[in-house]
Parts: structure tokens; C-alpha cells; sequence
């Protein structure tokens, strides 16, 4: 069950990934609705690289926890890939709740395009993720 779990989320975050390389490479289709905005205005710029960036870590992210899901062949690694794992998974709820401000579902800034879209797919994309990556973990196997 947590190898289907971990296919899931893995197969989300490679998505995300495509998506954001898409971006990287300079398609511009859903960009606007990714970043926070005040008033009509950019909250940050992310440039080519940090796109990049994110789209290799979220593919990374995927590798990891199908590693944590099958197993480590050597017994030391494997509580560090369930605590790396399990923090992953913590990041994306801590990401779903949000800064309070611009993101997650107690956001304060609720009228923009992508307030919408967080409120509505991204936080819930988000939590639906750490519910995922954290049911993997408690699911893998420790060998002991």
C-alpha cells in the first residue's frame, strides 16, 4: 500500500516539475495564476534558475520518497530516508496552512488569481501531498 501511495504523490510532483521546467524554459500558459500578487503586482519574481531549481528539487523530492517506499537495501539509511521523508511531508502541510499572508487556506490576500487557485487547488494540491508522503512513511517498513 505504500509503494501505491508513493507512486501517487511521486507521479504529482514529477508533473509539478514538468510544469515547472515548462516555465523555466519560457512558456508562459498558467504563470500569472502561480504567484502571489497584490493589487495586480507580483509578490516575488521567481527568475529562470529558481524555476528550474524547483522543478529539479520536486523531481528529486519524487525520487526520494519511492526510495523510502521500497526500502533501503542498506539498514542505516533507512531511518534517515523516514525522517527526511516524513519532514518533506511536513513542509508541504506547513505549505497547505500558509504565511498567514499570500499563501495556504488562512491567507489574508484573497483577491487575486491566485488566491483562487490556492484556496481552491494548490493548498488542498498541497495537503493532499503531505497526507500522502507522510502515509508513506508511517507504512515503509523499518528492518530492525
Amino acid at each position: 500500500m505504500s509503494l501505491i501511495l508513493a507512486v501517487l504523490a511521486s507521479s504529482i510532483l514529477c508533473l509539478l516539475g514538468v510544469v515547472h521546467l515548462y516555465w523555466a524554459a519560457g512558456g508562459a500558459k498558467g504563470k500569472s495564476a502561480a504567484v502571489p500578487s497584490v493589487n495586480g503586482k507580483p509578490v516575488l519574481s521567481p527568475g529562470v534558475i529558481g524555476t528550474a531549481l524547483v522543478g529539479v528539487g520536486l523531481f528529486a523530492v519524487a525520487a526520494f520518497i519511492m526510495v523510502t517506499a521500497n526500502g533501503s537495501a542498506t539498514r542505516s539509511l533507512e531511518l534517515p530516508l523516514r525522517v527526511g521523508t516524513g519532514s518533506i511531508g511536513l513542509v508541504f502541510a506547513v505549505r497547505a496552512i500558509g504565511d498567514f499572508r499570500y499563501v495556504g487556506f488562512f491567507k489574508c490576500v484573497r483577491d487575486s488569481e491566485f488566491a483562487r487557485r490556492d484556496t481552491y487547488f494548490y493548498s488542498p494540491l498541497c495537503l493532499l501531498l503531505a497526507g500522502l508522503i507522510l502515509a508513506t512513511v508511517a507504512m515503509s517498513q523499518l528492518s530492525f
